[in-house]
């Protein structure tokens, strides 16, 4: 007992002296916090009519939170001043907070970085090759891109038969690094960096890496190219909505970091300066007031200009609120499909066919192999529950090599790790994604759940199935609900091709 009150006395100094150290570290955090700076965007409304005013204005306000005007053009990395009236500069949250309370700043927000949404398909949406067109109109017409960038020597963008841009428009392009140029079709281009950090891979140019300015782009855009097709499925002629419409890319996301709001912005203040008609944005993020986000704004000057902003619904729902890019002002786009997919024919030993989806161009070696559960592949028992998913950790090599595997979808990528363990290909349960066709790098396709248990529960008994990789027509859909806590659910969005759409990549591939 008076060896347990000996410890008590020597252990209660310490937990106190701990207790205080936490407490101490915790302030210095807080400070910390309080003073951290980071980008934030300080909206003002209409454009002022002098440039070189609306900059020293800019400078003034930043200035007037006690700090030099020195350090306030330091700070200062935007300011847009050829639309509408706003700077991005590095603030703390004190600082944003203060600069909220000025009379003349409308809304401050801090930078966030916003994610990217993601040839048959016009005759299926009644807009055929012999449509009547418009050429004299079309060609007069200019889509300004927000997106990755855009590969200028794709096919899509040929300039054939085109003459030079309209007269109204004032942009440009380049030169730049790795950038092959524009043309008649491709008038302009440009890039929006703000923060400087450029990742890996990237370059400083709108060429685009990542291949989603490319695909939209081309979707809304791109010319005739005959022939096109994924490696022979599903081949015809690729064409965009207005294939004699001209393009101009303005680069404000990037493969690794996002969409910037600030760059965003920059965006649509040069696509509304340089004279397009139509704005394209394919980006979304959190939901937030009209006057506190990049896209709500930049797409406000744009109708005052005359300029319309076709943005996307996003890639959420269904569900009561899983809309982005709900503005009044905005031609909100939901995903509509097409009547084409692509089916893979499974065919069990016991005589049972059933369907599957997805694309996968490695035919089979051979017309039948055996048929193993993830479950029945695992290393151990304790791995069952894991295996069951494929992962790799958890599956025996010896048990998986020659066989086909069923498992449930638990990420992607797992018909390459069968195929690296030396499996025929895999079959994968899931109730999620199919209403589009999964581009597999390795034998595979996808079934629901009611297909799956049928399969599981004869997996033990198969000695052989095949595999058959015929193209199936079938119609996918996806719908998601317009209501917003922002807005009441007065407009439903319009539709839009989304799955299994022809369209160009980066590589020069049509897919």
């Amino acid at each position: 007992m008076g060896s347990s009150n000996c410890w008590t006395h020597l252990l209660f100094p310490a937990i106190l002296l701990l207790l205080l150290l936490l407490h101490v570290l915790g302030g210095y955090s807080s400070v910390e916090d309080k003073h951290a700076k980071d980008f934030y965007i300080i909206y003002l409304g209409d454009q002022l009519g002098n440039e070189d005013e609306a900059i020293k204005t800019h400078v003034n306000l930043l200035s007037s939170l006690d700090i030099s005007l020195e350090e306030a053009q330091e700070r200062m990395v935007y300011s847009y001043t050829k639309v509408f009236n706003a700077f991005a500069a590095k603030l703390s949250p004190h600082e944003a907070k203060k600069m909220m309370e000025m009379k003349e700043v409308l809304g401050v927000f801090r930078n966030r970085y916003r994610q990217l949404h993601t040839t048959k398909s016009w005759d299926f949406v009644g807009l055929p090759l012999t449509a009547k067109r418009h050429l004299k109109a079309e060609r007069d017409v200019i889509i300004g891109v927000l997106d990755t960038g855009i590969t200028p020597d794709s096919e899509s963008f040929e300039d054939h038969g085109l003459g030079p841009p309209p007269a109204k428009w004032k942009g440009s392009c380049g030169p730049f690094k790795n950038f092959t140029g524009c043309n008649n079709k491709l008038i302009g281009a440009k890039f929006f960096k703000a923060d400087g950090d450029v990742p890996n891979g990237e370059v400083r140019s709108p060429l685009d890496i990542d291949g989603h300015g490319t695909h939209t782009s081309s979707t809304a855009a791109g010319v005739l190219v005959a022939n096109a097709s994924l490696y022979g499925i599903a081949s015809g002629i690729a064409r965009g909505a207005v294939p004699s419409a001209r393009v101009a890319t303005y680069k404000v996301c990037w493969e690794k970091s996002g969409c910037a709001d600030m760059d965003i912005l920059a965006g649509f203040e040069a696509a509304i300066h340089d004279g397009v008609d139509i704005i394209s944005i394919s980006i979304g993020g959190p939901i937030a007031d009209y006057s506190s986000d990049s896209i709500s704004v930049g797409s406000f000057h744009a109708v005052r200009k005359g300029i319309l902003t076709v943005a996307s619904a996003g890639n959420d729902g269904p569900s009561s609120g899983s809309v982005t890019n709900h503005e009044p002002w905005i031609l909100t786009v939901a995903a509509s499909g097409i009547d084409r997919t692509f089916k893979s024919q499974i065919d069990l030993g016991n005589g049972k066919s059933f369907s599957g989806m997805g694309i996968s161009l490695f035919k089979p070696k051979a017309k039948s192999y055996p048929l193993v559960s993830g479950v029945d592949a695992a290393k151990t028992k304790d791995d069952q529950y894991l295996a069951r998913y494929c992962f790799s950790d958890y599956l025996d090599r010896k048990k998986v090599k020659g066989n086909v595997m069923v498992c449930k979808m638990g990420g992607a990528g797992v018909e390459s790790t069968i195929k690296r363990y030396g499996g025929a290909g895999a079959i994968l349960v899931s109730d999620q994604y199919l209403d589009n066709a999964q581009i597999f790098m390795a034998p595979a396709t996808s079934v629901n759940s009611s297909i799956g248990d049928v399969i599981y529960r004869w997996s033990p008994l198969l000695k052989d199935m095949v595999v058959l990789v015929p193209s199936l027509l079938v119609i996918s859909i996806l719908i998601t609900l317009r209501s917003s806590w922002l807005l009441p659910p007065l407009l439903i969005p319009p539709l839009a091709m989304s799955f299994t759409v022809m369209s160009t990549l980066q590589d020069h591939h049509l897919l």
